[in-house]
């Protein structure tokens, strides 16, 4: 485990842990986004993204993939929100739950291990 994973896994865990259940209860307001919002939200996440994957682009078989994976979703998420903004968002229902519940996982997951004794 190195220090970059430790530290990114603090800072990412808590805040999935927050951001899950937060845009669950409020998924009918994304849903009525305009597009230059949606465009701006794609650029945070790519920017969020890129800076991950350029701290932390490790590929092995430990929780610390997860860091990386995290990376790469936020950069793959954010350059389709920018390329297509006004792209209807994600309505509620059982692809939302379950894109929501696998965040609220990852959150768990790398809060555990960030900040899990050494």
């Amino acid at each position: 485990m190195t220090t970059a994973s430790r530290t990114i896994a603090r800072i990412l865990g808590p805040v999935c842990l927050v951001l899950a259940p937060t845009e669950w209860w409020n998924l009918e307001v994304f849903a009525a986004q305009t597009a230059p919002v949606v465009y701006l939200n794609g650029t945070l996440l790519l920017v969020a993204g890129v800076a991950i994957v350029q701290a932390h682009n490790r590929w092995r078989r430990d929780w610390t993939v997860l860091v990386t994976l995290a990376g790469w979703g936020l950069a793959l998420a954010g350059v389709a929100r920018m390329i297509a903004p006004a792209a209807p968002q994600v309505a509620p229902g059982p692809v939302a739950d379950g894109v929501l519940l696998l965040i609220l996982a990852a959150g768990a997951v790398l809060t555990f291990r960030g900040y899990q004794a050494r």
